[in-house]
């Protein structure tokens, strides 16, 4: 008789639920220095779980909740490591190698997913030298789902030769620029997904918020390699780790949004304000501008590159601009990223971690003065002045009432650029690299190239059709 109770009381025991953590917690791991992380899981109703962290001498518990789950909060020290978590329930579990740094997470469409291994020419040099045992990687499974999930897949990985082969390279440059400047761990969180569409990393809900972006959600292209229902990659790889501390975003997506160019800086907006809601974080976000390609359209990339340049107007955001760094007009991938990465970390430096940067932010056009048949034109973020890198300037058009742009000639006046054209007696507006595939070569005399842009509001005849 007591064999048999034995035997009972051990089953019973074996058939508790064993304490389990999501992937992103995991040994390797860093966690954001000086705040409140959160340590969450599964386990058995009711069972008491605590939480052992070896940077401070105390233990947290907690009961897990009627839906098996259960969350405790731990407040970081400044960066340092190696440190190791014990979380202890009918089993524990031992998280070792663990950081105390600045965490990304690096998202968008696919030249922020190009890896070594798809192309990426420069990171692939940096693979026979890639181990930085303070730089830690964590490579998301790829998942869309139709209601937020609290799970997704994926793993950490100390930075070497092949961890890096698979991981974003915008996303490596950037975090490596940061750890060598800084000097503290970095963990960086690949959540990229090839041609994505930007409506997909937004909750349903908001998508539809506006005539605008509905229309944009209700049109997005099919195909076979990305999501097109909007609200599903937020469901699918956001909300399964908005718990998880992160010090910004950087972003690299745009290409799939061509299909409606009008609504991204409205969506914009809407998915910096969300995630920054959802972790109830006002995190930095920092985007790269579209690089020059041969789509073979109209306007559609311009309006975006146009867009993306409004939404710097969101508080603590900041773009990059990439009209320089493009090998090939006929590849939508540009096979190098580190000068990307880089400027990427130098917004970061300068603007997140009051690093002396100089210069960070492109030269942005401000004003116009029409003076006969010429228009001088003014910009911001060129302290020291304009220069042209090769001769003659390009890229700029200028048209009058007619409203058709000509060939357009320029001259630089320090910090003024001065454009004109035969034929156009009366000039109203002016636009520059205002193309799908513009070649520009006029940059600050720190060597950033001026964003494209033009001075006029007329229709490009990309208005959405029908109602929404």
């Amino acid at each position: 008789m007591k064999t048999a109770l034995l035997l009972w009381i051990g089953l019973i025991a074996a058939a508790k639920a064993k304490v389990v953590l999501p992937p992103i917690l995991a040994s390797d791991m860093v966690l954001q220095q000086q705040t409140e992380v959160a340590i969450w899981g599964w386990a058995d109703p009711t069972e008491k779980i605590t939480v052992t962290a070896s940077w401070e001498n105390r233990v947290v518990s907690v009961t897990g909740a009627a839906d098996a789950t259960w969350k405790i909060r731990l407040r970081t020290p400044k960066s340092g490591g190696p440190y190791s978590i014990a979380i202890k329930g009918n089993n524990t579990v031992l998280l070792t190698n663990i950081l105390i740094g600045e965490v990304w997470v690096c998202s968008g469409q696919s030249n922020m997913a190009l890896t070594a291994a798809g192309g990426v020419k420069d990171a692939r040099a940096e693979l026979p030298t890639a181990y930085n045992p303070n730089i830690r990687l964590f490579r998301m499974g790829r998942r869309a789902a139709a209601t937020p999930q609290d799970n997704v897949g994926g793993n950490w990985a100390v930075c070497d030769s092949v961890s890096l082969k698979r991981f974003s390279a915008v996303g490596y440059f950037f975090g490596k620029k940061l750890q060598t400047t800084l000097g503290v761990p970095i963990g960086l969180i690949d959540m990229s997904w090839g041609g994505s569409k930007m409506d997909t990393w937004l909750p349903e809900s908001l998508v539809n918020l506006y005539p605008e972006t509905r229309h944009s959600g209700r049109t997005m292209v099919k195909t076979p390699w990305a999501p097109n229902i909007p609200g599903v990659l937020y469901n699918g790889m956001v909300a399964p780790i908005t718990s998880f501390a992160i010090a910004g975003v950087i972003w690299y997506q745009g290409e799939s949004n061509r299909h409606y160019a009008p609504a991204y800086a409205q969506l914009t907006r809407l998915l910096v304000e969300s995630w920054r809601s959802v972790w109830q974080n006002d995190f930095p976000f920092y985007s790269v501008q579209l690089a020059p390609y041969r789509y073979g359209g109209t306007f559609e990339t311009a309006l975006i590159r146009e867009n993306q340049a409004k939404a710097m107007a969101i508080p603590k955001t900041g773009m990059i601009v990439t009209t320089d760094l493009v090998d090939n007009l006929d590849d939508i991938h540009p096979v190098y990223k580190k000068e990307v990465g880089n400027r990427l970390a130098n917004w970061a430096l300068a603007e997140t971690y009051q690093q002396r940067i100089d210069p960070y932010k492109s030269p942005q056009y401000r004003s116009m003065l029409i003076a006969g048949n010429r228009i001088r034109l003014m910009f911001d973020h060129a302290p020291n002045g304009l220069m042209a890198k090769t001769e003659p300037i390009t890229e700029f058009e200028i048209a009058g009432a007619d409203r058709v742009f000509r060939k357009a000639q320029a001259r630089i006046d320090q910090h003024t650029v001065e454009v004109w054209a035969d034929g156009v007696e009366k000039p109203l507006a002016v636009r520059f690299a205002f193309r799908d595939a513009p070649e520009p070569n006029l940059f600050s005399q720190e060597g950033l190239p001026v964003i494209p842009f033009r001075t006029d509001n007329w229709a490009l005849g990309l208005d959405r059709q029908g109602n929404d």
